[in-house]
């Protein structure tokens, strides 16, 4: 809609230079894990004995050793029960560990859905200037990554993080209970040294996490809106440049990850030497006691098993707290756009608006995007029951502007608009927009059939009440000219029909909303001569029962409306039926004028 932009740059959501908090995060999926109690015990229950059979593994190796050391039984025979058992123990541990994946699953699939819906349905009550200031590709990439961020959180916090720190204590309390003090402590340091030496890195990567984030949104912003730009970019021969510019987002996103792959390179062989010289001490002393007859190989084949279980779980537990400061940093952009409020919202009990005349009245409105340039002041008018009354004049007069204060897009500085004798502050902001519909300048359609985008008015409408305003629109005819019909696919934002067959799509579509009120915001203004007087023919047929503001530019389009009303500066400066105002000869009768000279000069 022309005239309609913000100039003044909203502000966006704080990006946090911290990541979103882990106390934060759980009391988000708190929720999620109450909806399935069942799933989440079930899960439990497998944890426990995925962890049972595996730290019992190690001390079964031992026990089948030890039965077939000669130097320990002089008669050596195949224990088949201690194998068989130790066996069953291998296929448990990975058994119930698939169990429990199997049964959280659920929890955190739906959780995924869930969140994803949630911050959809919320990004659609923020208001207009949110929407006109941000860039959707940016936005995508966040609710992308934070709703995995948080499937991640879910699944390896409370399966993963808990879980490998009891291991790693158990396994210290077996090595001091079977041999000596001397085996927890190395382990306890080793574990220590190698949970400070991750975090300091980890937080000191945060940085490049961050930066490769930005640089990917950046990317994927910049790509999206060169595509959405085609036409554009065509009618310029931009495409050198346009490559040009995305490549010098690439290049910030390649030197992020570059950065972010040396940090990690850093911190992976760190984490190696230490698990490294804690195994070697650890088996030095084992070898020691083997050789002095306080161990048998049993034990030296136990003490290695648990230090190589015990690397595992270190080395992962590495990688979970990696990855929950990656989720953590993805979480913060999404979490900022949950918390960020509407600034246009329903008031406290506000009741649903009961349209029944459709009677319009602004009374002394005055409106600005910015505070140093006002766009209303004082505006004062009133639109009768079904009557059809055109809003008129030049460029930044402040005409479009009107719609987005109806539909309460904006809020006013001062004044009121009534509906019905009703302020529309202060009713439902649902049921007011169910009230009105429009008819937009630039009209955009979803790449999919004409019936489709007719039937977006009111998707429970019956195919009568469609092929009704097709009728309506007058587009039965253009329709009938196509192979398939209504089932033709319009093209991404309509690009595969004319500006006039968009135009009457939609009439229809806003026709088929059945709002008392109807709005055309410059509906014919990019239209040739033949195009407009077919729109006009149908914008008339529309207005007979409703009550109609039509926003025009070319007042040739208006010449048969009930009223016309003259805009200057955000002020009403004239109003009355075409002939009365070319009677007053005043700024009306001068537009009409020079708008009746442009065409005799454009015909000549």
């Amino acid at each position: 809609m022309r005239g309609m932009r913000s100039t003044a740059k909203q502000p966006e959501p704080s990006r946090r230079q911290e990541a979103a908090s882990l106390s934060e995060t759980i009391r988000y999926m708190r929720p999620y894990f109450a909806a399935f109690p069942w799933h989440v015990i079930g899960a439990i229950l497998a944890l426990i004995a995925a962890k049972a059979a595996t730290l019992a593994l190690p001390y079964g190796l031992k026990l089948i050793i030890d039965a077939l050391d000669p130097s320990l039984n002089s008669l050596a025979l195949l224990p088949l029960w201690l194998i068989l058992g130790y066996g069953l123990l291998r296929f448990g541990s990975v058994l119930f560990g698939e169990v429990r994946d199997a049964l959280f699953g659920r929890v955190t699939e739906h959780a995924m859905r869930a969140l994803g819906l949630k911050v959809f349905i919320h990004l659609h009550r923020l208001e207009l200037g949110f929407h006109l200031d941000r860039q959707t590709g940016g936005i995508s990439r966040d609710i992308e990554r934070g709703t995995n961020g948080l499937s991640f959180l879910m699944r390896f916090l409370m399966f993963n993080i808990v879980p490998t720190v009891l291991e790693i204590v158990l396994v210290a309390l077996i090595f001091w209970n079977l041999f000596s003090v001397w085996y927890a402590v190395i382990t306890a340091v080793a574990v220590a040294v190698y949970i400070l030496f991750t975090v300091r890195v980890t937080e000191w990567r945060s940085q490049f996490i961050r930066a490769a984030n930005q640089a990917d949104s950046s990317t994927n912003t910049q790509a999206v809106d060169s595509l959405l730009n085609y036409e554009t970019v065509k009618y310029f021969n931009n495409e050198q440049y346009e490559a040009s510019r995305y490549d010098q987002s690439l290049a910030g996103w390649e030197k992020a990850r570059l950065q972010n792959r040396m940090s990690l390179f850093f911190l992976n062989s760190g984490q190696a030497l230490i698990i490294a010289l804690a195994m070697t001490l650890m088996m030095l002393l084992a070898a020691q006691g083997v050789a002095g007859k306080q161990l048998t190989l049993g034990d030296l084949a136990m003490v290695n098993a648990y230090m190589l279980q015990l690397f595992m779980p270190l080395n992962f537990l590495g990688f979970v707290y990696r990855e929950i400061r990656r989720a953590l940093t993805d979480l913060e952009n999404m979490l900022g756009l949950l918390k960020r409020a509407p600034v246009i919202a329903d008031e406290p009990d506000a009741p649903p608006l009961q349209l029944q005349q459709a009677r319009v009245e602004f009374r002394d409105v005055a409106f600005a995007y910015q505070a140093e340039r006002p766009i209303l002041n004082g505006l004062s008018f009133t639109i009768e029951p079904g009557q059809r009354v055109a809003i008129v004049g030049s460029s930044g007069a402040g005409k479009s502007t009107l719609a987005r204060l109806l539909y309460r897009f904006y809020d006013l500085q001062s004044g009121q608009i009534l509906l019905d004798g009703v302020d529309i502050r202060t009713v439902t902001l649902d049921s007011l927009r169910r009230n009105i519909a429009i008819v937009p300048q630039d009209t955009v359609l979803f790449n999919q059939s004409i019936r489709a985008n007719i039937a977006y008015g009111r998707p429970d409408a019956t195919d009568a009440d469609i092929d009704a305003v097709i009728d309506a629109a007058h587009l039965r005819d253009f329709i009938s000219q196509l192979p398939q019909g209504d089932a033709t696919l319009v093209g991404e934002r309509g690009l595969k029909v004319s500006g006039g067959e968009k135009q009457r799509i939609a009439i229809a579509r806003a026709l088929l909303k059945r709002s008392p009120l109807l709005i055309f915001d410059e509906a014919t203004s990019a239209l040739d001569s033949h195009s407009e007087q077919a729109v006009m023919a149908a914008i008339r047929a529309a207005s007979r029962e409703h009550t109609a503001l039509v926003i025009a530019h070319r007042l040739s389009t208006v010449v048969d409306c009930d009223r016309i009303l003259v805009l200057e500066q955000g002020q009403l400066v004239e109003s009355g039926s075409h002939a009365e105002l070319l009677a007053q000869q005043g700024r009306y009768a001068a537009l009409w004028a020079l708008q009746q000279h442009e065409e005799d000069v454009t015909l000549d």
